[in-house]
């Protein structure tokens, strides 16, 4: 009875952890809604096609960077498992400078990143130059998000979710404020939307470095400790450790994007009706992920906790346990959009051929929902434990199987076959994790346990 009471225990406590996580992701898109309907209500086809290629290209770049935020989650975790609360403020401050350094970076190439981004996008002329508006501004927030991203990663490692949740509210609420401002009341359309994301960018940095200041016990002495502690921060030894997590992390983060992306174009080769179809039911998939994250951003400091103080067994639980929750949420997901996808497919969209292709492959995206949280999973704990080189070498290997299945798949099936090729692709990450797994749980016997 002892034990049933405390799985009870361990669920809630995963599920407080959680929430504000679902929360926050769920926040994000609020965001791109607002800037649509102000856009959408005060300027042209033009300035809103705009607005979605620019948030495009700083989507696509800074997803690039995620690492600055995973990373940094699972070197704090192990950290304040093992009890050592120095090294976790080490850990934020390494992490600062890297997001700080790669945000400088990408000011000083920002010609460049604009050229290549307009020479992919192949919008219009008079599009393309609302774009470079929208990004030559924006792009001065990039050393603020990215080091946001790390102060974010602190905050999960820590397991102070409600802090995250806070940050990402208080960076959406301010953002859309600053957006009606800047566009409704100074008529600055595209470049009042850039502007209003800058601006919110560098506030929100300001509050997340007081709660992470906050929750690591520095308070007002922020500043005294990177006086005193700077040595111990540009260490060569730990310095490298994290860039080569991160660079692993990155080189697993555009596998993935590689992933969706090949689905997206080879999507396309079946027409515009089948693109638009698919890109209704990914919806689904991505709402699914707000949720399924959660629990993965949860186990991302559990994991990286137990193995800092060594503890196999808790390492065990609390992955049993969040593994549960999160394959019971993946499952009830997966029935909502089985019952309700219908109804949700005739409301984003009144084409009728649409309509029946997406009704039509409406199973795949349920059942891909359903497995998908073995991925989502494996992958919080790859990351709480800092082992980046399985998460890299897990995320190629899938991509590979998912192109090789696809190209065998979509000659004999069609859309039906791409679908069974992405619902393989997402079940393979999981297994390739999976299979990295055992190697994990011996890096807790090779350490004296």
């Amino acid at each position: 009875m002892d034990r049933f009471w405390q799985k009870i225990k361990n669920h809630r406590t995963i599920t407080r952890l959680a929430i504000p996580i679902m929360l926050a992701n769920a926040s994000a898109p609020l965001l791109g809604l607002a800037d649509t309907a102000v856009i959408g209500r005060t300027a042209s086809a033009r300035e809103l096609g705009a607005i979605a290629l620019g948030a495009l290209v700083f989507s696509f770049v800074y997803w690039s960077f995620g690492f600055l935020r995973m990373g940094t989650t699972g070197f704090v975790a192990q950290a304040m498992g093992a009890g050592n609360h120095r090294e976790a403020r080490l850990v934020l401050l390494r992490a600062l400078l890297l997001g700080l350094g790669t945000g400088l970076v990408l000011l000083v190439f920002q010609p460049l990143i604009a050229w290549v981004a307009l020479q992919t996008l192949g919008a219009s002329e008079e599009v393309e130059a609302l774009v470079s508006d929208y990004f030559f501004i924006r792009i001065w927030g990039a050393p603020a998000t990215l080091c946001t991203f790390a102060l974010m990663g602190t905050l999960v490692g820590l397991g102070h979710t409600r802090k995250l949740l806070l940050t990402q509210l208080f960076l959406n609420g301010v953002n859309i404020c600053l957006n009606l401002f800047f566009v409704l009341q100074l008529d600055l359309a595209v470049k009042g939307i850039a502007l209003g994301t800058l601006i919110a960018e560098w506030v929100a940095l300001g509050l997340a470095l007081w709660l992470v200041s906050g929750s690591l016990g520095l308070g007002a002495g922020l500043t005294r400790f990177i006086r005193t502690a700077w040595k111990e921060v540009t260490r060569k030894g730990p310095l490298l450790a994290m860039l080569k997590t991160n660079s692993d992390i990155m080189i697993r983060t555009l596998a993935l994007l590689s992933g969706f992306a090949w689905f997206a174009n080879q999507g396309a080769k079946f027409g515009d009706t089948t693109l638009a179809a698919n890109h209704v039911l990914l919806q689904f998939i991505s709402l699914s992920a707000f949720f399924l994250d959660g629990f993965a951003y949860v186990v991302e400091m559990l994991a990286g906790r137990a193995l800092g103080a060594q503890d196999r067994d808790r390492f065990a639980r609390d992955l049993k346990h969040a593994t549960q929750l999160a394959g019971g949420t993946a499952l009830l997901l997966a029935l909502l959009v089985g019952l309700g996808g219908g109804a949700a497919i005739e409301f984003l969209t009144t084409d009728p051929a649409v309509r029946r292709i997406a009704s039509t492959h409406l199973p795949f995206a349920a059942i891909y929902i359903t497995v998908s949280f073995i991925a989502f999973q494996l992958d919080g704990v790859f990351i709480g434990a800092t082992r980046s080189r399985e998460m890299r070498d897990a995320s190629i290997l899938s991509l590979l199987i998912f192109i090789g299945a696809e190209m065998l798949l979509t000659s004999w099936m069609g859309n039906r076959g791409l679908w069974t090729a992405f619902v393989v692709y997402v079940l393979v990450r999981g297994i390739t994790l999976s299979a990295f797994l055992p190697r994990l749980l011996r890096g807790f016997h090779s350490r004296g346990n």
